[in-house]
């Protein structure tokens, strides 16, 4: 019934202008607006929404993974453009101190967008 549809996923955010902003200026993707609500271009012609809310709690989950070719490239890129990763110290999920998860299956490194929610890059 829905095979033919062009899903997307959403999320919220406390605050469009930053998160346009990150999404368009700090991980170079493009960004569209309508009604209020961001259009979040990724690769393969898939989007993703971010809209408003007024109580907004970030996710507690990942909520955009970005398959890349070499993490540790894109790890450094991204903190020069002012990206914190997520350190897990003392969890099944430490991170090293780039803040990159080695610890089995696919290098993986965990960072926030403006709103608290959880984005990562995974090495392909």
């Amino acid at each position: 019934m829905l095979n033919d549809s062009q899903a997307f996923s959403g999320f919220s955010v406390d605050d469009t202008a930053a998160a346009r902003t990150f999404y368009e200026e700090v991980l170079g993707l493009a960004v569209t607006e309508e009604n209020g609500i961001l259009s979040i271009h990724l690769g393969g012609g898939h989007r993703a929404i971010a809209y408003p809310k007024r109580d907004h709690q970030p996710a507690t989950f990942t909520i955009l993974n970005f398959p890349v070719s070499d993490i540790e490239a894109t790890v450094a890129g991204l903190a020069d453009k002012g990206v914190r990763f997520e350190r897990y110290a003392g969890t099944p999920m430490e991170t090293d101190e780039q803040g990159i998860f080695r610890g089995g299956g696919p290098l993986i490194a965990w960072f926030t967008d403006p709103a608290g929610n959880v984005l990562s890059v995974v090495e392909a």
